[in-house]
């Protein structure tokens, strides 16, 4: 049990597409001593607009960081919303605030946190991740979309040896691809140091050997794919990237260029309106669309390199064995 602390909380109302938005501007509010650890959740599905923000911090708010935490919630600011500050005594907040995520079966994972116990299951792969200050306990639908459209990969005969993870999170899909494809090289990416640091203490809870070596996970810290060592590993055969609409278009030169012909890609972040402007970033890459894995607004991308374009080396211009390049649905 961790240890038990003062918390201080600050919450202020806010909208879906502002909650939507918090994981690009959760940095900005991190103008203190201490890295404040920020939720989001639905207040009630009956108004699927009305959002909460939740901010834990371990000293007290201060008026800067209040003031920039009203930033990222433009409506609260326009209606003069005073933000609700709230001194948590003697509590592990971490612990309870696990208490309402119920174990999640996606594909043949189950994603739980370390207050419940792993299904007996042969058939099920445990997968436990811990609420913490990195995103992606696989309790949101994108992720969970992530890992159906992993397990539909492998159930329909793809076979991977080098891949990439592009903004980790707390190392969930990559720990699913680990899974999966064992044998394979594996690099996991983030552009926040707390998600490397938070992955690597996912990955040994998890027992997933970290390291440099085939069937082992490397962790670097990287503002997209900018890191020597996934330039390095390049060209990948899957490539994954949950992350946001905005960084992934921007990102779509980088992937292409860490791609050949046959790459299987699988975007997620990204809500159903934003998909054509997504699609449409990667098919000027020389992308296809291939399959969507639909949760609610949350749609999963599954695309695949073709083979106009490809890995420029030419010790990499022959045809790939380890996934397809026809185009149809995979």
């Amino acid at each position: 049990m961790a240890a038990l602390t003062t918390t201080w909380k600050v919450s202020l109302p806010c909208t879906r597409a502002e909650a939507d938005m918090l994981a690009e501007d959760q940095l900005f509010i991190a103008g203190s001593d201490s890295t404040p650890t920020i939720v989001a959740s639905e207040i009630d599905s009956k108004t699927p607009d009305a959002w909460v923000i939740d901010v834990y911090c371990q000293i007290e708010p201060d008026a800067a960081l209040i003031d920039n935490l009203l930033q990222l919630s433009p409506s609260a600011e326009a209606a003069a919303f005073e933000p609700v500050v709230e001194m948590l005594e003697d509590e592990d907040w971490v612990t309870l605030s696990q208490q309402g995520l119920e174990p999640l079966r996606a594909g043949r994972f189950l994603v739980h946190t370390s207050s419940d116990q792993p299904s007996a299951d042969p058939k099920l792969t445990n997968l436990c991740i811990d609420a913490g200050q990195a995103f992606g306990t696989g309790h949101h639908e994108t992720t969970m979309g992530c890992l159906q459209s992993l397990d539909r990969l492998k159930r329909t005969g793809h076979r991977f040896r080098n891949i990439a993870d592009i903004g980790t999170g707390t190392g969930l899909l990559a720990f699913a691809a680990h899974h999966l494809w064992p044998d394979a090289k594996l690099i996991a990416s983030d552009i926040d140091p707390i998600s490397v640091t938070v992955t690597g203490e996912n990955a040994r809870q998890n027992a997933i050997p970290l390291g440099n070596r085939r069937s082992q996970i490397r962790l670097v810290q990287s503002n997209g794919l900018d890191h020597p060592a996934l330039k390095q590993r390049a060209p990948y055969n899957l490539i994954i990237a949950n992350i946001l609409a905005g960084p992934l278009v921007g990102l779509a030169p980088q992937i292409a260029a860490a791609a050949t012909t046959g790459t299987v890609l699988l975007l997620a972040g990204l809500l159903s309106r934003q998909k054509a402007e997504v699609v449409r970033a990667y098919v000027r890459e020389g992308f296809r669309l291939r399959h969507t894995q639909l949760d609610n607004e949350w749609p999963s991308l599954t695309l695949v390199k073709s083979k106009k374009y490809g890995w420029r080396r030419k010790a990499h211009q022959r045809k790939s064995p380890l996934a397809p390049d026809y185009f149809g649905e995979i």
